[in-house]
């Protein structure tokens, strides 16, 4: 047991270093990349920025030139990413302590490295920011109308300035998908506006950066998701197999824990002690005895004379009756329900810890992914308010009749116990039945109330549509 508490602590101290020199390991990796696209840029244009404006290169090879520049940069601004927020974890490296009194001439001459990296890194990556004309692909949808009346400075100081890409100010109450209507319905005044946009010269330009723009947010989103999917259910196994079920087994001995975590476990165990020991009652009295194998022989008759189990001693010249085989078998079924149980508490308790470690891991997607978050959101938004009416109805009927529906309580109980199974606890019963009373109707309030402040002012056809299917 010591030997494990030290190879524990060996190996938190060695993440621990780890993690302290995270800020310097991102900024060197940034820095690398930084001065491969100097190298890049001297050896082949020159000294200047990775540009085919002399046509020095064919198609082909300047797509390799660019292809690399885009890695680099890419690399250099994540690793510059991560030096940033693991410094506002840690203060082992503060660029600004060579202005501290009392600092050694080392800890000075470290700052003041770590400063000129900065401020080299920031320089090749300006070197390459959008100057002259700026990515459709970071222009939301909600933009496209108003893109029209923005000159090119403009759009430029948005998606450069201070203001991030996909930030929610950048949207127009007007353009809005819940603002409020006004003197005209919505759909009199798209079609005034569809109409518009097609007399408009520059409409085909218009509907190519709607599609670009269009590319752009849904390829964001899918892959948003994805990462919101994939990253906590990974962060939750490889934690539970790899550190915390080790932890638990080492700590949870089986000679010293309770096999049963609750009641109820002890209850399904000992319910199925009792079926299993009256099936072979019953097979013995309907003259189908169970038949034993050799080696199960000898363990029973072992166990019987109380010698150690798994004695290789000669089979028993006298057979065993068929209330010693029932007893026998009964007793080994009973071990196997009890290891069963061990190791489902064991992995009840693992599921605990995984699962707050995949909730972190969470919290840190969102927290990191700000701005996808936001096209996200407008992703949504534009989905669910593009379908058509019978579409909306038929999603709203089958989420309210499957939440707060009248057989939805069934689907709540299950869904409760089994929360319940997989952290190791009993379910409580008058707890269940409190959560049913409560929580669908406060959804079906929310529901409701959706329904009525924003769809039916976005879509009344489609609230009368959802009122005569539910009819």
């Amino acid at each position: 047991m010591t030997s494990f508490w030290t190879r524990i602590n060996r190996r938190l101290q060695n993440a621990r270093q780890w993690y302290e020199r995270t800020p310097e390991r991102a900024l060197d990796q940034a820095y690398d990349a930084a001065l491969m696209i100097k190298a890049i840029e001297d050896e082949h244009f020159d000294g200047g920025p990775i540009s085919n404006t002399a046509k020095k290169y064919s198609d082909n090879t300047f797509a390799y030139f660019q292809s690399e520049l885009k890695k680099y940069l890419k690399i250099a601004k994540i690793r510059l990413s991560e030096f940033k927020a693991s410094r506002s974890f840690l203060s082992t490296t503060d660029p600004s302590a060579s202005a501290r009194p009392g600092m050694t001439n080392r800890d000075r001459e470290r700052a003041e490295i770590i400063l000129e990296k900065l401020k080299f890194i920031d320089y090749m990556i300006d070197r390459y920011k959008p100057k002259e004309s700026i990515s459709l692909s970071l222009v939301p949808i909600a933009q496209a109308n108003r893109t029209n009346s923005l000159s090119q400075n403009d759009l430029l100081a948005e998606t450069q300035g201070k203001k991030p890409a996909y930030s929610p100010e950048m949207v127009s109450e007007d353009d809005s998908i819940l603002d409020k209507t006004g003197v005209l319905p919505r759909s009199i005044l798209g079609t005034l506006n569809r109409i518009k946009r097609d007399l408009d010269p520059n409409s085909e330009q218009q509907v190519v950066q709607s599609f670009r723009t269009t590319k752009a947010k849904t390829l964001i989103s899918i892959r948003f998701l994805l990462l919101l999917i994939v990253i906590p259910l990974l962060t939750q196994q490889l934690t539970k197999i790899f550190i915390v079920s080790p932890i638990v087994e080492n700590v949870r001995r089986p000679e010293q824990a309770q096999v049963f975590l609750n009641y109820e476990l002890e209850e399904d165990a000992l319910n199925a002690l009792r079926v299993y020991e009256e099936r072979l009652r019953f097979d013995s009295m309907i003259g189908r005895p169970p038949q034993l194998t050799e080696e199960q022989e000898i363990a029973c008759q072992a166990e019987l004379e109380e010698a150690p189990e798994g004695t290789t001693s000669p089979r028993p010249t006298i057979p065993l009756s068929a209330e010693q085989v029932r007893e026998c078998l009964v007793r080994r079924r009973a071990v196997e329900l009890a290891q069963q149980n061990y190791r489902q508490g064991s992995d009840a308790i693992a599921n605990v810890f995984s699962d707050a470690f995949s909730l972190v891991a969470f919290a840190i997607v969102i927290l990191v992914n700000q701005q996808e978050v936001g096209v996200l959101k407008s992703f949504l938004d534009e989905t669910v308010y593009g379908l058509s009416d019978s579409a909306k109805a038929f999603i709203i009927i089958l989420f309210t009749d499957m939440f707060v529906g009248f057989h939805s309580p069934h689907g709540w109980e299950v869904l409760l116990e089994g929360v319940a199974k997989h952290f190791g606890l009993p379910p409580n019963r008058d707890f269940i039945f409190l959560f049913i009373a409560t929580f669908p109707v406060i959804l079906d309030t929310i529901f409701k109330y959706w329904i009525f402040r924003y769809l039916n002012r976005i879509s009344p056809s489609a609230v009368a549509t959802y009122r005569n299917m539910n009819e």
